[in-house]
């Protein structure tokens, strides 16, 4: 989209009440005109959270953000020492992540967030974020390894194993009054006690994303033509888009429990993530790939890799063009 079309989709927002929005990316601060953006958003009153890896942020930068209303910021870190965060994020991306917080904390920026994907190789070290998010007076927020987007490529390998579920359940109920998590890990109440967080598949309902061409899908983590409802720059804009859609018309609808009927434990679980669910070609009324009853795990078993669907071109990054010697 360009400068005057973003503009215009917040303008469609401001119409339509949305008070808040998240961008993503990709590195949303890669765009030329991401503080344009920023500051279109403020003045129609939408406050902005975007999550970056850190790298754009210098002390010039850190003290621009910082003299910003209405605006929030996740600094992506998956490990608390450059080892573990590196091998899953790239070489120096522990570095650069602690140059951002330690310039956004010298230009007083107030509390942004670290925002950690929990992985099986992280998962022993909450303790050690949430101590490192206290030292910055930040706030910690872990979400949900789901296999869409990078994921996909790194979620048999990565994502918890059982055991570790029930590790991240324990200490969100220990922790979670503190941390955020969103919509991540409302699949886990079925060991019990509801987690605090969005405990529902908010896609559609209460949230979609808008990608860098103007589709518009669901929800961030289901980047596929089966959950795209329509495009920003097609007659009626956003606003037909997200009233209109027959997409999100029927995920409005009452779900139906399905194969997950019979689990005493459904009411809790809702039968997990949508897109965790359809990029591991189990059905949509089935288990989440991580039910903590091992449902899942014993459906994905009999779900060739090959068949397994796979997410749609990512425009948050330009194509790679070939170039022939």
């Amino acid at each position: 989209l360009t400068t005057a079309q973003a503009k215009a989709v917040l303008d469609e927002l401001r119409d339509l009440q949305v008070f808040y929005i998240n961008i993503g990316g990709g590195e949303p601060m890669i765009r030329r005109d991401f503080f344009e953006i920023l500051e279109h958003s403020g003045k129609n009153g939408i406050g902005v959270k975007f999550s970056t890896n850190g790298a754009f942020i210098d002390a010039e930068k850190a003290r621009r953000l910082a003299a910003m209303d209405y605006l929030d910021i996740q600094i992506s870190l998956d490990g608390t020492d450059a080892a573990t965060n590196d091998a899953v994020r790239g070489e120096g991306s522990y570095a650069t992540a602690i140059r951002a917080m330690d310039n956004l904390k010298a230009a007083g920026f107030g509390q942004f967030k670290i925002s950690v994907v929990v992985t099986r190789h992280n998962v022993d070290q909450l303790d050690e974020f949430k101590a490192l998010a206290d030292s910055y007076g930040a706030q910690l927020r872990i979400t949900r390894l789901r296999p869409a987007g990078r994921g996909a490529d790194t979620w048999n390998e990565l994502h918890p194993t059982n055991a570790q579920q029930r590790q991240i359940y324990d200490w969100l109920l220990a922790h979670g009054e503190n941390v955020l998590t969103g919509d991540s890990f409302f699949h886990l109440n079925a060991f019990g006690e509801s987690l605090p967080g969005l405990n529902l598949c908010g896609a559609g309902r209460v949230v979609c994303l808008i990608d860098p061409i103007g589709d518009v899908y669901a929800c961030p983590f289901v980047i596929h033509d089966t959950f795209k409802a329509g495009n920003v720059l097609e007659t009626g804009g956003f606003t037909h888009v997200w009233r209109e859609s027959d997409l999100f018309t029927e995920l409005r609808e009452p779900q139906s429990a399905g194969a997950c009927a019979s689990c005493g434990a459904f009411d809790a679980c809702q039968g997990g993530c949508m897109a965790a669910k359809f990029f591991t070609g189990l059905p949509l009324d089935g288990p989440d790939p991580e039910c903590v009853g091992g449902d899942g795990e014993i459906l994905l078993a009999s779900v060739p890799v090959a068949l397994t669907p796979r997410p749609s071109m990512d425009h948050s990054k330009p194509p790679r063009h070939k170039v022939n010697a």
